[in-house]
C-alpha cells in the first residue's frame, strides 16, 4: 500500500486521483482508495485540509490529484445582496462551514438550517455538488486551481496571524 504524505506546492501532472467529500478531506490520517481502485494511506501534516485540485506525492513518487466529491449540499440564493448577507450572517452565527460564491452560498444539507433560511426569505435548493467551504479568517487561506469551474471560484481568505504580540 502506498502512502500519501507530501502536499505539493507547485502544479504538476498527476497519475491518479483521490476523490473525497469535505468531511474526509479534513482528516490527516485516513485509509483511502484511489480512483484506480488502489488502496493508499493518507498521512499528511495534522491540521491539513485538502482542497479539490491539491496534489499529493505518493511514497512511490507518483503524484495524486485530490478531487472534491459531489455530496449533498444546499445552494442558497436571495433576491438581493442584503438578504444573502443576512443568510450568511445567521449561518456564521451558528459556525456553519460555508462556501461563498458570486450571488450564492453552499452548505451541507441540514433540514433545520434549510427551514431557518427559508424563514429568512432565502431560496434554498438541494443539490449534489463539491463542497469547498471557506477556511475562515484564521485558517491560513488556501490556493485556487483553475479547473474550468468559474462559478465555484472564490477569493482567497486573508492569512491573519492567530496571535497578536504586544510590543512595548
Amino acid at each position: 500500500m502506498i502512502s500519501l504524505t507530501e502536499k505539493l506546492a507547485s502544479p504538476e501532472s498527476w497519475q491518479d486521483e483521490l476523490i473525497l467529500p469535505f468531511e474526509r478531506r479534513q482528516r490527516s490520517r485516513l485509509r483511502v482508495t484511489l480512483a484506480s481502485g488502489e488502496d493508499a494511506a493518507l498521512m499528511v501534516e495534522r491540521g491539513t485540509v485538502l482542497r479539490g485540485g491539491d496534489l499529493l506525492r505518493a511514497s512511490d513518487g507518483r503524484v495524486i490529484r485530490v478531487v472534491a466529491a459531489d455530496e449533498p449540499t444546499l445552494r442558497v440564493t436571495a433576491a438581493n445582496a442584503t438578504e444573502l448577507a443576512r443568510a450568511a450572517y445567521h449561518l456564521g452565527n451558528r459556525h456553519v462551514p460555508l462556501q461563498v460564491g458570486d450571488g450564492w452560498l453552499r452548505l451541507e444539507q441540514d433540514h433545520v438550517l434549510q427551514d431557518m433560511l427559508i424563514g429568512l426569505g432565502a431560496s434554498v435548493t438541494a443539490e449534489q455538488a463539491p463542497f469547498e467551504p471557506e477556511a475562515g479568517a484564521y485558517g491560513g487561506g488556501h490556493r485556487h486551481h483553475g479547473h474550468g469551474h468559474d462559478e465555484d471560484e472564490r477569493p482567497s481568505v486573508l492569512n491573519v496571524p492567530t496571535r497578536l504580540r504586544k510590543t512595548a
